[in-house]
């Protein structure tokens, strides 16, 4: 009889579960259809190309296709890390990644608090569209215009020899040791307006008897940002805090290739080129899957543990 009601009761939970999925199809169709391009997205680019990943352990020709390509099981793997360019890569990519935290993440946080203090309203709409066109701009005109400024006879030679009239002008896309300062520098310049979108609209959602109450009770305005502000974009710091610790092993190859060349290999060369090179211009398949499966697990180990830490310590987290 116990049995019986149980499966009663859990066969009325799914048919009330199923009337209100109707339900609430009927009444939001239109954003439920707006969803399947997502879907229809993720399925073909997303998880569709994951079948594939079996490319890493097979000798792949293109012709035989998969069922026709000889098995060759660790071999890929033991040739990228047996490569002379392994270690570098994976430094580059990650001192890249870790300097973008660094001093890239913090960067549209404190643009937004700035903007939030900004008392007139024109003013605001003015910061905030000179911030957010660099975003709109294409990274080929971004790196072309890098190229003109960093060349020898490029405006950052002549601004630095006003201060130093002896310094001699070269190319300083020609030196290793200034790729990372240009990639993360102009990598700020280009994103801080628009990534600081998201923390302006937390912003505004603040309810402001929280800085009154902070007011009457004496606090100044630092004291208002740090106890009223700042936690009220905690939430959404960690969240996109754990998105980007994710993200830690996928450096973007397109400003890359855009601005480096083979003198600069040393720090500027990343997973994403490497796999680029060997992928699509040695058309070397199985060696690019194999770098590919690499990279993606270590992202997914790192993102797990990051979001585990936050679960554990703070309330916030992805999952």
């Amino acid at each position: 009889m116990t049995m019986k009601k149980a499966d009663g009761g859990a066969l009325i939970r799914r048919q009330s579960f199923g009337r209100r999925l109707s339900k609430d199809f009927q009444r939001n169709k239109y954003v439920y259809l707006m969803l399947i391009p997502v879907l229809a997205f993720y399925i073909l680019f997303k998880f569709r190309p994951m079948t594939n990943m079996v490319i890493a352990f097979q000798d792949y020709k293109v012709f035989k296709g998969i069922a026709g390509s000889k098995w060759v099981g660790w071999k890929n793997f033991e040739t990228f890390f047996n490569s002379r360019d392994s270690w570098r890569l994976i430094r580059n990519t990650l001192l890249l990644s870790l300097y973008s935290i660094v001093f890239h993440f913090p960067m549209p946080i404190i643009l937004a608090l700035m903007i939030n203090e900004v008392k007139s309203s024109k003013a605001k709409r003015v910061v905030q569209t000179i911030s957010y066109m660099p975003h709109f701009i294409s990274m080929v005109v971004i790196c072309g215009l890098l190229r003109n400024f960093l060349a020898s006879n490029g405006i950052i030679n002549s601004i630095l020899s006003v201060f130093d009239p002896g310094r001699e002008s070269f190319n300083l896309l020609s030196d290793p040791k200034y790729y990372r300062t240009i990639h993360i520098m102009s990598g700020v310049w280009q994103e801080i307006g628009w990534d600081s979108i998201i923390y302006l609209a937390t912003l505004s959602a603040i309810d402001p008897q929280l800085y009154e109450a902070a007011y009457i009770d004496g606090a100044s305005k630092l004291q208002r940002i740090l106890h009223v502000t700042l936690p009220g974009l905690v939430p959404v710091i960690s969240v996109k805090f754990i998105m980007r610790v994710g993200h830690v092993m996928s450096v973007g190859y397109e400003k890359i290739l855009l601005l480096y060349n083979p003198a600069i290999y040393e720090t500027s060369d990343v997973i994403a080129t490497y796999l680029y090179r060997y992928t699509f211009l040695r058309s070397n398949f199985s060696l690019g899957a194999a770098v590919g499966v690499f990279n993606t697990l270590v992202s997914i180990v790192i993102l797990v543990s990051v979001n585990t830490l936050f679960r554990r310590f703070t309330e916030d987290s992805l999952w």
